[in-house]
């Protein structure tokens, strides 16, 4: 029989790794994700099976969280065929770069600390390297468009459909035999908030009989964007004229379009003092950007207006470290983006400690923040928090806008879920136990279709 097996995202929101196996022993592997938050350390332990065995690997979009350890698997004997929207190639391999790069310095940093103490040996490697990562980039390749149907193994297809969760994002539906019967099963990937300001919303998902489908936001709805937005706007210009700074820790992908879009349109509408300058201080968010760019035909109708969707006057790309150090003697009336979103590392860490103490500063979360990541401490109230083993008072005031998610809410979940005919199996997977608990309560209720919570490493015939 056919089954699929989840080596992650299962009772947790990352580490996206999904096996299916076919009547014929052909391995369709869905997403190759890297753990985070609370679970970091399992990107250390082996896969669970083998990668020589797998004979494709489906990508459904180029968050960490579901490629992040595509040149691991390679390193670990994958040489399948990888398949997947040419933009969420162009996206995983700025976000694996960046991975393997922030990798190998941290490496390097704490094997030098470890040298003085005489304990190198007990400091881990980093899981690959650049190199690494290039070498994943050099196998086969299918490059797939929306809508259209790709044969893999025999008598076994997938098709691709945008999921409106960043540029390039897909649900997959895959068409595959069992004892001659034809069947499908879909793989949600994570789905895209309706109404997120820079995509166009989710497709409607074509008939299937089996669902594995996303639950991160499953126990909640979402703000109204136009709210969140009035929101952001008042927050940021509170900050501004009271002579404070705007602090935005903002996810490379999706959020900072999101965000540079609102800022353009406050910019032109004159809401901005014409002093104030914004500083997108993300080498990655920077190429990033250039990617929604080049693939500006699958933004939504008020992005594609524009040549240049994200561009304004106000705006300054920030991308040497000199560069963002100079942002450190501007004391009031500046807006700065920085990563990462979770504050787990990069630049915003260094303009955090210098001005999360001031109370005239604010920091605007505008992304989810994972259980065990410093920003997570910040939104549950943390009144001392450290950076770089120095203890920072957090005085700046603390915004938590949701309305921004780049994640379907319930009341979108399922009534994306309700277009799915023939449906007969759900499996929730992508999320926190309890939020999964909530969504299954809430399905129930909607459909005449029991869910089941997903395990790690449970085998579920379909």
């Amino acid at each position: 029989m056919v089954t699929v097996t989840s080596y992650g995202a299962a009772k947790t929101v990352t580490g996206s790794c999904h096996v299916m196996e076919l009547e014929d022993s052909t391995k369709i592997m869905i997403d190759c994700g890297m753990f985070q938050g609370t679970e970091e350390h399992r990107n250390y332990e082996p896969f669970g099976f083998d990668p020589k065995s797998v004979d494709y690997l489906l990508i459904t979009h180029g968050h960490l969280d579901h490629v992040g350890r595509i040149p691991l698997l390679v390193k670990d004997g994958f040489r399948g065929t990888i398949v997947a929207t040419e933009a969420t190639l162009d996206i995983a391999k700025i976000v694996l770069l960046d991975a393997a790069k922030l990798m190998e310095e941290d490496y390097k940093t704490r094997y030098k600390k470890a040298l003085r103490k005489g304990k190198e040996k007990l400091v881990k490697k980093p899981l690959y390297t650049e190199e690494d990562v290039k070498k994943a980039f050099r196998l086969d390749k299918i490059v797939v468009n929306y809508g259209k149907r790709v044969k893999l193994a025999k008598k076994v297809s997938a098709i691709f459909y945008d999921a409106g969760h960043i540029i390039g994002s897909s649900f997959i539906e895959i068409r595959y035999p069992e004892f001659s019967i034809k069947k499908s099963v879909i793989f949600s990937g994570d789905l895209g908030n309706k109404k997120n300001g820079v995509l166009p919303p989710p497709q409607y998902p074509p008939s299937a009989s089996t669902l594995f489908v996303e639950s991160t936001y499953g126990d909640r709805l979402h703000r109204s964007y136009k709210d969140s937005v009035t929101e952001f706007k008042r927050a940021v210009i509170d900050t501004i004229l009271s002579g404070g700074n705007v602090l935005i820790p903002s996810f490379a992908i999706e959020r900072t379009q999101q965000i540079l879009c609102i800022l353009k349109e406050m910019s032109q509408r004159g809401e901005l003092p014409s002093s104030t300058k914004v500083f997108l201080d993300s080498p990655m968010a920077i190429k990033t950007t250039k990617v929604y760019q080049k693939h500006r035909y699958l933004l939504a109708k008020r992005c594609k207006k524009s040549d240049k969707p994200f561009k304004f006057k106000q705006l300054i790309p920030v991308t040497t470290v000199e560069e963002s150090k100079k942002i450190n003697y501007l004391w009031s009336g500046n807006i700065i983006i920085a990563g990462s979103g979770m504050c787990t590392g990069g630049r915003i860490l260094h303009h955090f400690k210098h001005r999360l103490w001031n109370r005239k500063n604010s920091v605007i979360f505008v992304g989810y923040q994972a259980k065990g990541t410093l920003g997570r401490e910040i939104v549950d109230g943390a009144k001392f928090i450290k950076i770089f083993d120095e203890e920072i008072v957090v005085r700046a005031k603390i915004y938590t806008i949701n309305g921004f998610s780049a994640h379907a809410d319930q009341g979108e979940l399922i009534e994306w879920i309700l277009e799915i005919a023939d449906l007969q199996k759900i499996f929730l997977i992508h999320g926190e136990e309890e939020k999964q608990k909530i969504l299954k309560t809430a399905l129930s209720n909607a459909l005449n279709i029991k869910s089941h919570i997903v395990t790690d490493r449970e085998k579920i015939f379909i």
